[in-house]
């Protein structure tokens, strides 16, 4: 087993990150573009987010897929070509004719880009020592952050300048160069045990984690925590790109640097282990999220970006908190227990436009607000039951 801090932890750990990078740039470069793109094919805020919720949809349904399906084939081909063809369907996308066009060619991009995060982790389980496998988790979705980050500098930064098109290309082109220094860096493995792939066996393993309550609860936890995170951003590019504020793409594309919050609190997450339990941490994290989005509710530019970087801070806290807790209570399939846990975490945000959009038409950005702290609650209670299962299995034991 790979220890942690080795050559061997850092080639694998920079590998898996560069991975992640390279998905989240891919799938979030539109979100800035967001404003522009309803105003260039003449459709409403709701049918926009189909740009990015159907991805997020399409890469949900994926996880299904490669998940059960590494743990019988292995993982680090699904990584490397579903990575590759992503990176093409960017260049595609550069070209698309139509609003339909780009919808149907978003929808085979999510499913693709469910090839790495359905795996990694797993890939991770397999090979790290569990030490190494917490420190290796916390700097996983920290890349994700600065892949979030890094696609919607591009998306928004190169899309103002040469249009949606011009940014769709960028995304593509670097996607194809990190993917051939991904193939080179990502070690074979040494620890994976295939076991022969039978769809019956398939739907017993995604059953019989549905029928752990620990479980579960961490996937409700992270599922219901995204659809409010990433959804307040889309909202929040309306809001900016209206009077008084009136920003462009290049800037609302900036606005996602708030994301080195999350970035810094999953990076720092093992670190807080050592003082508080993964219930207490996920707990934390949604009442950081719940202060957050109360702070964005000012009407200063300045506090409405503080407000969003304590959002991050919150949010990835307790998320990366509760995909490791998956990792730590899955006894066998690996593979299918994490695909679950990020099948419900991007099911979360392809539903978030549906929940969060009547709140935003009845009552604007302090309707976002609203709902988002009702749904925010319901994660809130879920930490603190799990926080009490641990802290006292047999009284849980008993309230089951």
């Amino acid at each position: 087993m790979i220890v942690a801090h080795s050559r061997a932890w850092w080639r694998a750990t920079l590998a898996l990150c560069l991975g992640s990078i390279l998905v989240f740039v891919n799938l979030y470069a539109p979100q800035p573009l967001l404003p522009e793109l309803r105003q260039l094919y003449g459709v409403s805020t709701l049918g926009v987010s189909l740009v990015m919720s159907l991805a997020t949809l399409a890469l949900a349904g994926a996880l299904l897929v490669f998940g059960p399906l590494s743990d019988a084939i292995g993982r680090g081909g699904i990584m490397r070509v579903t990575l590759l063809l992503a990176g093409l369907c960017s260049l595609v996308l550069a070209f698309a004719p139509t609003f339909e066009v780009l919808l149907a060619v978003r929808l085979v991009q999510g499913f693709v880009l469910g090839g790495l995060p359905a795996v990694a982790i797993a890939w991770m389980g397999d090979e790290f020592e569990r030490p190494a496998l917490m420190a290796a988790v916390g700097l996983y979705i920290g890349a994700n952050t600065l892949g979030g980050i890094g696609g919607r500098l591009v998306g928004g930064g190169v899309g103002e300048v040469g249009g949606a098109g011009a940014g769709f290309l960028t995304v593509g082109l670097v996607t194809l160069v990190g993917v051939a220094l991904f193939w080179k860096l990502l070690p074979a493995p040494h620890k994976f045990t295939p076991r022969r792939f039978e769809l019956r066996g398939a739907l017993a393993d995604l059953s019989g984690h549905l029928r752990q309550p620990p479980l579960l609860a961490a996937y409700l936890l992270g599922g219901l925590n995204f659809l409010i995170f990433i959804n307040q951003y889309s909202y929040i590019t309306f809001r900016l790109a209206e009077a008084p504020y009136g920003l462009g793409a290049r800037w609302l594309g900036l606005i996602f640097l708030t994301y080195l919050g999350g970035t810094l609190s999953s990076a720092l997450s093992g670190r807080l282990m050592r003082y508080l339990s993964q219930p207490a941490c996920m707990a934390l994290g949604v009442l950081i999220l719940i202060l957050g989005t109360l702070i964005t509710l000012a009407d200063s530019l300045g506090w409405i970006i503080a407000g969003l970087t304590v959002n991050a801070v919150g949010f990835f806290l307790a998320h990366s908190m509760a995909s490791s807790w998956v990792g730590r209570q899955a006894q066998r399939a690996r593979g299918s227990a994490s695909a679950l846990y990020l099948v419900f975490y991007y099911l979360g945000a392809s539903l978030g436009s549906l929940w969060l959009e009547p709140f935003w038409q009845r009552g604007g950005w302090l309707g976002v607000a609203i709902g988002s702290w009702l749904m925010l609650g319901a994660t809130l209670g879920i930490a603190l039951w799990l926080w009490r299962s641990e802290c006292c299995p047999a009284q849980a034991s008993v309230a089951r």
